[in-house]
Order: C-alpha cells, then sequence, then structure tokens
C-alpha cells in the first residue's frame, strides 16, 4: 500500500496527528472538517448555514488540491450536534452537489471538536 498526504493552505490545517487528507489507491480520503477559516483558524461564528458553508468550502479546497471537485465525493459522513437541522443540511447540499449526490451518513452526536454543530469527512474518487 502507498499512500500520499494531501495538503494545502485553502483549509484548515491539521490541529492534531492527522493528515488533512491522504491519497490510496486512487481515492482520497478527507479527514473531518469543521468550520474553521484557513487563514485565520478561528471558527465561523455565524449560522448553522454558514457553518456548513465554510466545512464545504473546506472540503472542496482539499478536494482542488488532490484535482477533484465536491462532485468526485463519493460518500460523506456528517456529524451533527442536533439533527433539527438536518433538513437545512440537505437544502444546503442540493446547492452545493450535482446529482448523483454522494452516499452519505448523517450522525447526531453529543459533542464536536471546539463546540462547532457540523463535521464532515469525505472519500473521494480521483478521476
Amino acid at each position: 500500500m502507498t499512500k500520499k498526504s494531501i495538503t494545502t493552505d485553502q483549509a484548515p490545517q491539521a490541529i492534531g496527528a492527522y493528515s488533512q487528507a491522504v491519497i490510496s489507491n486512487n481515492m482520497l480520503y478527507v479527514s473531518g472538517q469543521i468550520p474553521l477559516e484557513p487563514s485565520s483558524m478561528e471558527i465561523v461564528d455565524q449560522s448553522f448555514d454558514a457553518a456548513v458553508d465554510q466545512v464545504l468550502n473546506n472540503l472542496e479546497a482539499i478536494c482542488k488540491a488532490a484535482n477533484c471537485s465536491l462532485d468526485n465525493i463519493v460518500k460523506l459522513t456528517i456529524y451533527l450536534t442536533d439533527l433539527n437541522n438536518f433538513n437545512t443540511l440537505n437544502a444546503i447540499m442540493e446547492k452545493r452537489f450535482t446529482k448523483p449526490f454522494p452516499a452519505r451518513a448523517t450522525i447526531e452526536v453529543s459533542a464536536l471538536p471546539k463546540g462547532v454543530a457540523v463535521e464532515m469527512d469525505a472519500i473521494v474518487e480521483i478521476p
């Protein structure tokens, strides 16, 4: 098995012992992204919509660093601290992704890093 780390300054830097993303066997595995603004490494302090948009911006930046796009994502895992935001999440995803949408799991959790409301990780097929 070979693996290659992907890093971009257009997404938040890893703040622990992990890579932003890793390529292995023509697949990109993107670590969980929270609504951190990459240049300041500060949480986007706005609405749930703004938080989801920032998470997707971070995922998109990492995909671009691997010559991919959001449309190359085959699987998303989404963690929410409140499943009451599920419909809002779906509406945002319909605007940011094209059909066929990625496979997805959405899970309610008791807490996320830095107290955020949403985190997403992704598995991406490299074209």
